[in-house]
C-alpha cells in the first residue's frame, strides 16, 4: 500500500482546505502564478482526486460528487468574496476531477505491470 493510500483522506482534506483557501482569498493578495487560471483549476482537482481515486474506498463516486458539488459552492460564493465565479471553472474541476481519476487507473496499471516483472 503506497503512503498516497494510507493517508488518502488527510491528503484529501489538506487539498480539499488548501482549495478552498485559495478559491476564496482576494485575487489582488494572491501571487502570480505560471499557466491559466483553467490550467490551475484543473491542476487542483485533479490532485484533489487522485488520493480517493487511489484508494477508492466506500462510496468513492459520491466522493467525486460531493468534489464536484464543491466546485460548483465554490464559483457561487466567489463572488461575495471579491472574486469572479465563472461557471468555466467550473468545467475545468470536473475534467481535473476525471482525469485524477484516469491517472490513478493508470497508476494503478503501471504499478501492476511493476509487480508481475518480479513474479
Amino acid at each position: 500500500m503506497s503512503l498516497i493510500e494510507k493517508y488518502w483522506l488527510s491528503l484529501t482534506i489538506f487539498i480539499l482546505v488548501c482549495i478552498a483557501t485559495l478559491s476564496l482569498w482576494p485575487a489582488q493578495s494572491l501571487p502570480a502564478v505560471p499557466g491559466t487560471d483553467k490550467t490551475h483549476h484543473f491542476i487542483a482537482y485533479g490532485l484533489l482526486m487522485l488520493p480517493t481515486a487511489l484508494k477508492k474506498p466506500k462510496g468513492w463516486l459520491y466522493i467525486a460528487l460531493a468534489f464536484a458539488l464543491f466546485s460548483g459552492a465554490i464559483e457561487l460564493i466567489q463572488p461575495y468574496v471579491n472574486r469572479y465565479g465563472e461557471w468555466l471553472d467550473m468545467l475545468a474541476n470536473v475534467l481535473g476531477l476525471c482525469c485524477g481519476v484516469l491517472f490513478a487507473a493508470l497508476l494503478k496499471k503501471m504499478s501492476s505491470w511493476h509487480k508481475a516483472d518480479y513474479i
